[in-house]
């Protein structure tokens, strides 16, 4: 399985970095626990989320189809960041459907669940903005209260036993 996503990845070279990803990357590991005495079903779910980088166009030199995974990686980005503003301002709405990526992860994000995130940041100078960008967006995150994770069981399961 990780072969198949590693083939399907995006990569490419730019100004900025060598080895740049053009996509985001997300493996969803879903496991059920069965209580044996009781037939209680409990279901987890665990996203890996590897986003990748934004990046300023005129920064990276990214022209045709590089410029076109640039605009999308940044777009996608931006939807993110929306969805942690909403959920951090405790907004009614919270616009999940505004891309894919988003709409993967509204059952992570939302309440009940348990999020971590993990920077990653370049240590040249010359890559400074966007370092700075990438640590005020996880300090944006650090601020989302989604409350205590829940335990997800299938009651069905229960009475049919």
């Amino acid at each position: 399985m990780l072969s198949l996503g590693k083939r399907n990845r995006a990569m490419s070279s730019t100004n900025m970095n060598e080895r740049s990803s053009r996509s985001h990357v997300l493996l969803t590991v879903t496991f059920t626990s069965t209580e044996l005495a009781s037939g209680t079903k409990v279901t987890g779910k665990l996203n890996l989320v590897d986003l990748a980088g934004s990046e300023r166009v005129w920064k990276s030199g990214a022209q045709g189809e590089r410029l076109k995974e640039a605009q999308n990686i940044n777009k996608s980005l931006l939807a993110l960041g929306e969805v942690i503003q909403a959920l951090r301002a405790k907004q009614a709405h919270v616009p999940f459907r505004n891309s894919k990526l988003t709409y993967l992860l509204q059952d992570s994000l939302g309440k009940g669940s348990k999020t971590v995130m993990l920077v990653q940041i370049s240590p040249l100078e010359k890559n400074v903005g966007e370092s700075v960008c990438s640590l005020k967006f996880a300090q944006r995150v650090c601020k989302v209260e989604l409350g205590p994770a829940s335990r997800r069981v299938d009651s069905s399961a229960q009475r049919d036993a």
